[in-house]
């Protein structure tokens, strides 16, 4: 067995068997289903105190037909402004609605006895603005407008389909990709810089306990960083497979319950959102039906998976030789700040072209941004569930490995010199020094 593979195999175990990481990896994806949960029974179950707005209307024609919502209750009042201020037992607020309000929509005002928010007054003001459209119609005397109105008030399902060199056809969906280019994206991020500033702090700690003095009387630095690096790699690849499959567990409960039993098989068929009518998709968005039935092509979340997995290996790579190094030059972790910020720049605009890439994933921003190595890991993955021509994936994972592999070589010059230094500040300079060291 190699010197490397038993480093390696000392790092593994060493984390894996901790209290916290079994603690971490478990709840951590309980906690996001839980959240995830929560937020679906707030906008499903969300109520409130009914808000009690007393209407004082001189146009007489809005206060008749404004419509109640959730939480708001209009009641036509015959009170003045001056009355109901001094006696609103039950009254949230009072509209008053001028005399002319159809050719001045502006002259309404809301008077509140508690706190107003965004989200009541926007209520407030499109019931109006339904009332007062209505009147307007009313003008044009044409007869049966109301039942016209309902009959060319239209709503499109518009389905996507992506045709691809050989002229074949899927659907495919917007959402879906969005959502995945956004969740793989941050994931990178996230695992890209945790996992690196575990390899650094280890350095720190192992550096300090003079723990390396004796490791490195038998194997060389550059073999004991790469197995520290190679090891909690391995650590966070198990994390990430664990977390996937009880997602994917939890994930599939909740479609179960939620979606109806009708569109759940058609969508583990394939058949696309267009074959269904309305009335048929419950209510679904046609995008959200197309979302189910991408979800349930394991080949393709496969795939999302598989290219995860290996920018996240080069990008993990990549920073933790950087993150390694700023470890081997320091003494406590403060004294890391001014070496990380070189570090973080890349990984903070890495989480920028993400952003960007979501919205045009064809862009020359989009483009660059995932070919670079430094920033590669989070803009390729938030680009590869939109499709991205195979010659670009092989580049940047090409650069990505070379990138890493020079990257390793240069903190491995770091580190041996690193390793010995104690009780002193190095300047950027200085680190250039290091590199340049003959053996």
């Amino acid at each position: 067995m190699s010197k490397i593979s038993i480093i390696v195999a000392r790092e593994f175990n060493e984390r894996v068997r901790k209290r916290s990481f079994l603690i971490t990896t478990i709840l951590t994806p309980l906690l996001m289903v839980g959240l995830v949960g929560a937020m679906i029974a707030m906008m499903t179950l969300r109520s409130g105190d009914i808000k009690r707005i007393e209407v004082i209307d001189a146009s007489g024609v809005v206060a008749q037909e404004l419509e109640n919502s959730g939480v708001i209750e209009f009641v036509p009042s015959e009170r003045s402004l001056e009355e109901i201020n001094s006696y609103h037992p039950d009254t949230w607020g009072v509209l008053t609605i001028g005399a002319d309000v159809v050719d001045n929509p502006s002259n309404v005002q809301l008077y509140t006895y508690s706190s107003s928010t965004l989200e009541t007054e926007t209520s407030v003001a499109r019931a109006i603005e339904s009332v007062v459209e209505a009147e307007k119609l009313k003008r044009y005397d044409i007869e049966n407008l109301p039942r016209i109105l309902d009959e060319v008030r239209t709503r499109v399902q518009l389905t996507a389909f992506k045709v691809d060199d050989s002229g074949s056809k899927k659907e495919s969906s917007s959402v879906l990709a969005m959502g995945l280019a956004y969740a793989l994206g941050f994931l990178m991020y996230m695992f890209v810089l945790l996992y690196g500033a575990q390899v650094m702090n280890g350095v720190i700690e192992e550096k300090n306990s003079k723990v390396l003095e004796v490791m490195v009387s038998s194997v060389r630095p550059f073999q004991l960083m790469m197995g520290k690096i190679v090891g909690i790699a391995l650590v966070a690849v198990t994390q990430f497979v664990i977390w996937v499959a009880i997602l994917a567990i939890a994930g599939a409960a909740m479609v179960n319950t939620l979606v109806p039993a009708d569109l759940l098989t058609a969508a583990q068929a394939g058949t696309p959102a267009a074959n269904f009518s309305y009335a048929e998709l419950s209510g679904f968005d046609p995008d959200m039906v197309a979302a189910l039935s991408n979800a349930m092509d394991f080949s393709y979340i496969g795939k999302m998976l598989a290219v995860f997995l290996v920018f996240f290996v080069g990008g993990y790579l990549l920073y933790a030789g950087m993150f390694a190094a700023v470890g081997s030059a320091v003494d406590n972790v403060q004294d890391s700040q001014q070496f990380q910020m070189p570090i973080t720049l890349p990984l903070v605009l890495g989480l920028i072209g993400m952003i960007n890439a979501m919205q045009d994933p064809t862009s020359g921003m989009a483009f660059w941004l995932s070919i670079i190595p430094f920033t590669s890991p989070m803009v390729m993955v938030a680009r590869v569930p939109y499709g991205v021509p195979a010659w670009e994936l092989i580049l940047s994972v090409a650069l990505l490995i070379v990138s890493f592999i020079v990257m390793v070589w240069l903190a491995g010059k770091i580190y041996r010199v690193g390793i010995f230094m104690y009780g002193k500040k190095p300047t950027f300079r200085e680190l250039a020094k290091w590199i340049t060291y003959k053996s």
